[in-house]
């Protein structure tokens, strides 16, 4: 574990700096627009392109130097967020500028967290894979900890250059310790470049879904997940948007409820660390989809910074059991020299879920929900009671509904006999 914990600390400091630099522009396009739409789009656009490079990035996984592809991917990455800084400093930035350069880091993203997924059954014992899942979770949840604190308190005063500049040292911190450990490689993958130049570029690329679709039990988690996963993330890009409009564009309050979010999930992946989770890991999956689905009903019905924050706590909270049980099936049920070809198919699947889910909320957010609710028409008579009136109730009713459908696709996977059996009871030297 200690070469994974090395690399661990780097992500962490690298993920701190990044998430200060997405609240700034969060703050920084909610001030140009108002508009939730606008704020989806900075993630769509980072997502769209992993849409065509995800399949190929699988390839170079198995390929190439699971290391030189991360000192690349960070390093391109790096020079992008760079130039929003300098750019806003000059005074030139524009929306259409962070949607590029969100799209370009979107590519060399990919790959990055591809890659890093891999590294797990390479440099972990397979009875820590649930673990080593919690503790790669707790990275962004424990940067939203201190980022909207600090990005809050530093943005008025340093602008988008000093904010990215942060950003800057803290890649550095996460570059030294990629130069510092040694990242070991399959046999496979070494031998790959010579073995199978003659395969046509068409099996390689549709090999991870074919892997897939072979395995009906391995199908049904993903599609049960796919699921989960589109309304989860209408809730993520909701709930930013919804807060801002319902205090005003109050940056100090959404930065209090994000930092509560991130507490929830360093506590959650801490808690899972030591217990190591539920033996039957599909198990672990339905309590976090109930978990996050019943908190989120909460925040939407919710007024004030007291039950937002309770509620995104919570949500948080459940989090790290979903991915990591989902990601522990996956370590146990994958070759490690086939991983980057099948993990890249089920990242695909995800980022069409999310980028479709991005859009529909922004677009239903903007378009139906809230001027529905501040009409006088029957949504607002028949939900304004529940959710009130005003900006952002719109949004508010929108994101209850995700929450209710979470719980119920919680309850429904309780039943489906083949998601049942993605994994079979785990055997008690894996547990520890």
């Amino acid at each position: 574990m200690r070469t994974f914990i090395i690399l661990w600390l780097g992500q962490l400091a690298s993920s701190i700096g990044s998430s200060m630099t997405y609240f700034a522009l969060t703050l920084w396009v909610w001030q140009q627009t108002e508009s939730a739409t606008a704020i989806a789009l900075i993630l769509v656009f980072y997502q769209l392109p992993q849409i065509a490079i995800s399949l190929f990035a699988g390839i170079l996984v198995d390929r190439i130097s699971r290391k030189h592809l991360l000192i690349v991917s960070d390093t391109a990455a790096a020079v992008c967020t760079l130039s929003v800084g300098i750019l806003a400093a000059v005074q030139a930035l524009q929306l259409w500028h962070i949607y590029l350069i969100a799209a370009i880091i979107g590519c060399f993203g990919n790959i990055q967290s591809l890659t890093y997924s891999t590294l797990v059954p390479l440099i972990v014992p397979k009875q820590h894979h649930t673990r080593a899942s919690s503790l790669g979770m707790m990275v962004s949840y424990a940067a939203g900890i201190l980022s909207p604190a600090l990005a809050g308190l530093l943005y008025p005063r340093v602008g988008l250059l000093g904010i990215t500049a942060i950003d800057m040292a803290t890649f550095a911190i996460a570059m030294l310790t990629l130069f510092l450990v040694p990242i070991p490689q399959t046999r496979e993958t070494l031998n790959a470049s010579t073995e199978e130049t003659s395969k046509k570029l068409w099996q390689e690329t549709t090999f991870g879904f074919r892997y897939i679709a072979a395995q009906p039990s391995l199908l049904a988690m993903v599609i049960i997940m796919s699921s989960f996963a589109f309304l989860n993330q209408m809730g993520e890009v909701l709930y930013q948007p919804m807060i801002l409009a319902r205090t005003g564009g109050n940056a100090e309050t959404l930065g209090i409820v994000v930092a509560a979010s991130g507490v929830g999930g360093v506590v959650g992946a801490i808690a899972l660390s030591i217990g190591g989770g539920f033996r039957r890991r599909t198990s672990g999956m339905i309590v976090g989809f109930i978990g996050i689905g019943l908190s989120e009903l909460v925040l939407g019905l919710g007024r004030g910074i007291g039950i937002w924050a309770i509620a995104r706590f919570g949500a948080s909270l459940h989090s790290p059991l979903v991915f990591s049980s989902y990601m522990a099936v996956w370590y146990a049920k994958v070759a490690p020299n086939l991983q980057g070809r099948v993990f890249a198919a089920d990242y695909l699947i995800g980022i069409v879920i999310e980028v479709s889910a991005g859009l529909s909320a922004g677009l239903l957010a903007d378009r139906v929900f809230e001027p529905l609710m501040r009409s006088e028409g029957w949504l607002a008579s028949t939900f304004g009671a529940m959710v009130g009136s005003g900006m952002g109730s719109g949004i508010a009713l929108l994101y209850t509904l995700t929450a209710i459908v979470i719980i119920v696709i919680g309850l429904i996977s309780t039943k489906v006999k083949r998601f049942q059996a993605a994994e079979a009871l785990m055997p008690d030297h894996e547990m520890d």
